[in-house]
């Protein structure tokens, strides 16, 4: 089954802004930046309160974009390693 391609329009790379950080929409705001604003507020409407600039689809598309730059590899932890529940 083919994959259909990702439109990542909002998603601009320019070498002179932010160190060549992936940004939206060419504006001051990387990608990183709202996915750890989307860890911080976890009330949307209080997130543009404080970023107006930033839209639905800017969300939508750093999301896509932190997933596609992930892989799906296993990390063998140490058997002492301890999980929080």
């Amino acid at each position: 089954m083919e994959k259909t391609p990702v439109k990542l329009d909002r998603i601009t790379i320019n070498p002179a802004r932010m160190n060549g950080q992936p940004c939206i929409r060419d504006l001051r705001l990387t990608v990183r930046r709202v996915i750890e604003l989307l860890a911080t507020y976890p009330n949307r409407e209080e997130l543009y309160q404080e970023f107006p600039e930033l839209e639905d689809e800017d969300i939508r598309q750093s999301l896509i974009y932190a997933s596609i730059c992930l892989d799906d590899r296993i990390i063998d932890l140490p058997s002492s390693y301890e999980t929080v529940a």
